[in-house]
């Protein structure tokens, strides 16, 4: 009798007082974004308490410190047990392809995950029949941030189009406001250039490009570059020299007028400056991409040959649900992936993405390793490089396109 209801009590807490050793979780979020982690790791911790669990977060440089150390782990034998790393590509053509990870397609159906995350992100996530990655949020790149009351002091409203944006540029010049848009460093350039190209050639064009049905030296293509251009003439000078965060300083100091940078500039903006969501700030698609939602996501999988197999597992089980991305994504500043999230744990700003995230069409992003493998997304600096010293659209299109044509992208 007793040995009867000692294996009924181990059914009715499952792996929850059977679950033991340890697990390493490998990330880079520390800082802004470490108690979303933490606040995960405890609700694990409670789960699963007789493992021990082991934060490997590797700080600075947005997750190139991170990569750097992952590369050696990985190709030494020694993985850890999870680690974070850009949903899509960005895992796909690096660990994927080289057979370093395994298939959790077989999980997304035991845990009904192919009903809860949208199809488009779902085939971001995948490749050769398999899924790889769980994603525990979605943060939004198409994003244009504005200052509200500036807006209505310079009687302008937030440009719909490519065109009414230079238009609206052209007015905000006209009323002393030198620099209408606000960018920061390098990689904020290429940030507003993936919306830019997003706008120009609309979500289908913007996909073929990755699967290398169209080249990047298309007319199509080259066009993306012309408007970018102009666009850049609305800029402040000093932006090689601000960060991201400087970047939307401005708009809110009133300096600019407009900012396109991922909905993390939400998170600054309603956690550092304490501003409330569609007072102190304002949000509107980025030109031209109303009804799309360029994502990115940050994800875990499981790496071949891990000591605590069965540990990562439930750490997967626990991204993937409701209950984990609803305790990470309001502290992280992003949303959940999945679709049945509770809204009523999100600010104004998260419910709108929210909305738009379920009735969007999905695309992924460029620079947040959703949609080209790191081989191309590496150069892509190089690209740019060549495009603001020279100016020359079909310049940059051949070197885009002779770097697709190197790393066989779409192949």
């Amino acid at each position: 009798m007793r040995k009867w209801l000692l294996a009924l009590a181990a059914t009715a807490l499952g792996s929850v007082s059977l679950a033991q050793g340890k697990l390493e979780i490998f990330s880079w979020w520390a800082g802004d974004e470490g108690p979303a982690l933490q606040a995960l790791l405890d609700l694990y911790k409670k789960k699963y308490p007789n493992v021990e669990v082991v934060n490997a977060t590797v700080t600075g440089g947005s997750g190139v410190n991170a990569r750097a150390v992952l590369k050696t782990r990985m190709l030494g034998g020694d993985p850890p047990d999870s680690f974070q790393v850009h949903a899509g590509q960005e895992l796909i053509g690096t660990w994927v392809v080289a057979g370093r990870m395994e298939d959790l397609t077989s999980l997304y159906k035991s845990e009904g995950w192919l009903t809860r995350f949208p199809k488009g992100l779902i085939d971001l996530l995948s490749y050769n029949g398999g899924i790889w990655s769980v994603p525990v949020n979605i943060h939004r790149s198409n994003v244009m941030w504005y200052n509200p009351a500036k807006l209505r002091e310079w009687g302008v409203t937030p440009p719909k189009t490519w065109t009414e944006f230079l238009s609206t540029c052209a007015t905000l010049k006209g009323k002393g406001v030198e620099a209408p848009l606000a960018v920061g460093e390098a990689w904020t350039q290429q940030h507003l250039w993936e919306s830019v190209a997003l706008g120009v050639l609309g979500p289908d064009n913007w996909a073929a490009l990755w699967s290398g049905k169209l080249k990047f030296n298309d007319p199509k293509a080259i066009a993306v570059w012309d408007t970018f251009g102009k666009v850049l003439d609305c800029t402040n000078k000093d932006a090689s020299g601000l960060s991201w965060q400087q970047a939307t300083d401005r708009v809110v100091q009133g300096q600019s007028a407009f900012n396109i940078m991922g909905d993390w500039a939400a998170g600054y903006m309603v956690t550092t400056l304490k501003l409330k969501p569609g007072e102190g700030f304002g949000w509107a698609p980025a030109p031209s991409t109303s009804g799309t939602f360029m994502m990115l996501s940050d994800s875990f999988g499981l790496p071949r040959g891990v000591k605590n197999r069965a540990n990562v597992i439930n750490w997967l089980k626990l991204l993937g649900s409701k209950e984990g991305q609803d305790t990470f994504n309001p502290l992280k500043g992003s949303i959940a992936a999945r679709t049945d999230s509770d809204l009523s744990k999100y600010n104004a700003y998260l419910q709108s993405a929210a909305r738009d995230w379920k009735n969007n069409k999905i695309v992924g992003s460029l620079v947040h390793g959703a949609v080209a493998p790191e081989s191309f997304s590496s150069q892509f600096g190089t690209v740019m490089e060549i495009y603001l010293s020279s100016k020359n659209s079909r310049a940059a299109a051949n070197a885009a396109q002779a770097i697709a044509d190197q790393v066989r992208l779409g192949r």
